[in-house]
């Protein structure tokens, strides 16, 4: 059995690599993890490139995605877990529905190399055994590569260097020796702490029709982000956004900005 791990793009359909469409025609079956009503939309745009791409016959089955607590108090032991109970619904449907020759794939959102788990998952499936199978990486277009193309920004300066972090992280501090921070998987303390002195390059949803940019002086557009973010969440029931942090040449970060 073989298994790709198809990277997707961003949101827009056209982000599909050659490399991947082509993986995406020799797949058998298709895994999707069902992560609710709020996020069908992401479902959507999977279903749609199979249609697209896949071979006559291909199959689709579906797992239940395991609730975890978004903001607990041991966050790492929480991903773990999280992590361990996903695996064994991703071992079921592999166990069940692909059998020996054939190929399965899932389709993740952006770059699977780039904060997703299908990559550890099947790592920890295969460490325990009772399933064999082979596995190849497809790369894709990342919401970071997406959202500097938008802004028509590079994502570092001539000879300095780019940090990618989490809300989270950078609540605690700001990165030492670093200017230019792309920011990910904040739901909301990133954006407070980030120091009013930077420019913020902002993006959610990219490459789809709810697409939203902001761009500016950090201490000028906090706010309308911090408003539209959270309107776009009540709409949509999820958001999915990056931002770029750049600050002035040669201002070292603090040591908190929490």
């Amino acid at each position: 059995m073989r298994i790709y791990v198809i990277g997707i793009g961003a949101g827009d359909p056209d982000h599909l690599t050659l490399q991947a469409a082509k993986a995406i025609g020799r797949t058998d079956v298709f895994f999707l993890m069902d992560k609710g009503e709020a996020k069908d939309s992401m479902i959507a745009l999977r279903r749609r490139l199979m249609s697209s791409y896949g071979r006559p016959g291909h199959r689709e089955v579906q797992g239940r995605d395991p609730e975890r607590d978004r903001a607990p108090a041991d966050y790492p032991g929480t991903v773990a877990d999280w992590r361990s109970r996903r695996s064994a619904v991703v071992e079921e449907l592999i166990r069940d529905h692909l059998d020996a020759g054939q190929t399965g794939a899932f389709l993740v959102w952006g770059d699977p190399t780039l904060y997703d788990s299908t990559i550890a998952i099947l790592d920890e499936i295969l460490a325990r055994g009772a399933v064999e199978f082979t596995y190849e990486v497809v790369p894709g277009i990342s919401s970071v590569s997406a959202l500097a193309a938008k802004h028509r920004t590079p994502l570092n300066r001539v000879g300095r260097p780019v940090q990618i972090t989490t809300g989270r992280r950078l609540a605690e501090s700001w990165p030492d020796g670093v200017d230019d921070v792309v920011v990910m998987l904040d739901s909301g303390p990133g954006l407070a702490a980030a120091p009013d002195d930077a420019d913020v390059y902002w993006g959610a949803y990219l490459g789809t029709a709810d697409e939203l940019l902001a761009a500016g002086p950090m201490a000028q557009v906090r706010d309308e982000i911090a408003d539209r973010r959270a309107r776009a969440r009540a709409e949509h029931g999820w958001i999915m956004d990056t931002y770029l942090l750049r600050r002035p040449d040669g201002k070292d970060g603090p040591e908190t900005t929490a």
